[in-house]
């Protein structure tokens, strides 16, 4: 069982990375210690009762004892939280969710792909797991191992074209689609995520392909089409509305087949924030 900690975290820094993206990093020795790529943790971005639900973000990379997350300016608490100070403390909890499964990546690298696609602030998750990808093969991407991890990176214009640079660090191959084409792949990112998939430029045996993703439900959703049709493995972190992040109030909850269906219920509700974020996306029915 995953253990939750919650604690004042120093704020070590909370800057403006480009338009209305932010990137904090906190201290917690505990929660940097079993964070999880995949994993989130709820922030108390105030402690009056300006905002009284805490806030969840993903946790975007750990350093050490530091915890760092990605974040977009959308509404009052993010308006708070951008405004908070270097020195001051948050009250956060976590870490919360079930987070991506490493145990397909272990084992023989030959003929594997990993493919990370990443929507919007989709990207926030997949740093970290990108890392940590990159850590459980034992490669920095070795000359010996062919094939890199690809990230496909999808965003509405080149402005908001977030962590080209951190994927490429870690050793990862990177392709950027936009929809109004001012960088890379004019299109959305599913668009280019078929198209890799369909052109394939692979010499040798078939590749055993896995992705990895998180973006908004409709990108998730075509995303899942695109597996199902290739028999490619694919497990995404949703996006939802939080209230509580524990799994109490029941508000985050995703339609998905059960794995024995029963006679006339082949489907169960489960909750985001706990038996998620992360699905089988071919499991979710959309």
């Amino acid at each position: 069982m995953i253990k939750v900690f919650q604690a004042k975290a120093k704020i070590i820094y909370n800057k403006r990375v480009t338009d209305n993206y932010f990137q904090a990093a906190v201290m917690s020795a505990e929660i940097s210690r079993v964070a999880l790529p995949g994993q989130f943790v709820n922030i108390r971005v105030v402690d009056t009762n300006d905002v009284l639900l805490r806030r969840p973000f993903s946790i975007h990379r750990v350093e050490g004892e530091k915890i760092i997350f990605l974040y977009e300016v959308k509404g009052k608490g993010t308006e708070i939280l951008s405004q908070r100070k270097e020195g001051e403390y948050l009250d956060i909890i976590g870490p919360l969710g079930n987070g991506f499964d490493l145990n397909w990546q272990t084992g023989k690298l030959a003929n594997r792909q990993t493919i990370l696609v990443a929507g919007g602030m989709g990207v926030a998750p997949l740093v970290f797991l990108a890392e940590r990808l990159v850590r459980v093969e034992g490669v920095r991407c070795k000359v010996e191992e062919k094939i890199k991890p690809l990230v496909l990176i999808g965003a509405k214009t080149k402005t908001q074209v977030l962590c080209e640079n951190e994927f490429k660090k870690s050793g990862c191959e990177v392709k950027v689609a936009t929809d109004d084409g001012s960088r890379g792949f004019k299109g959305w990112v599913t668009d280019l995520l078929d198209r890799h998939v369909c052109e394939g430029g692979h010499i040798g045996p078939p590749l055993q392909r896995i992705i990895y993703a998180c973006g908004p439900a409709p990108m998730l959703k075509a995303l899942a089409q695109i597996a199902g049709r290739n028999n490619i493995d694919a497990v995404g972190s949703l996006e939802a509305h939080m209230a509580c992040g524990i799994g109490s109030c029941m508000g985050c909850v995703v339609k998905v087949a059960r794995a024995q269906p029963q006679a006339g219920d082949d489907f169960e509700y489960k909750r985001v924030c706990k038996e998620g974020p992360v699905f089988d996306l071919k499991q979710i029915i959309w």
